[in-house]
């Protein structure tokens, strides 16, 4: 029985890593994209292209608030798992998860 939980717990910290980076590298392009436009408009290139690079840009804007919804549920879920799971606070999964909950509450609140 407690095994299950743990394995549960491994891929729930799984998930709420994986959406944490994820949202990390959208903010990351959306500055690049920015940057890569504006070079783009001081060198005078085509505005065709300009503007393409803009629904790039737009894409990876969208993608913000999709990645907040999903940590916002994956960290829900994260702590439903824990509270099921009470005696296993000794074992590395739980410490990883309350590292992983730290980490989401951080991103949660910066956006």
């Amino acid at each position: 029985m407690s095994d299950q939980r743990v394995k549960q717990l491994k891929i729930q910290n799984g998930v709420v890593k994986r959406i944490i980076k994820e949202k990390l590298m959208y903010e990351k392009e959306v500055v690049q994209t920015e940057n890569r436009i504006q070079k783009m408009k001081d060198e005078g290139r085509d505005e065709y292209d300009i503007r393409k690079m803009g629904e790039v840009l737009a894409e990876s804007k969208m993608m913000g608030p999709d990645c907040l919804r999903r940590l916002t549920t994956a960290v829900e879920d994260l702590k439903t798992k824990m509270s099921d799971a009470d005696e296993l606070k000794e074992t590395e999964e739980f410490k990883e998860a309350l590292k992983q909950l730290s980490e989401a509450e951080i991103v949660l609140k910066t956006n």
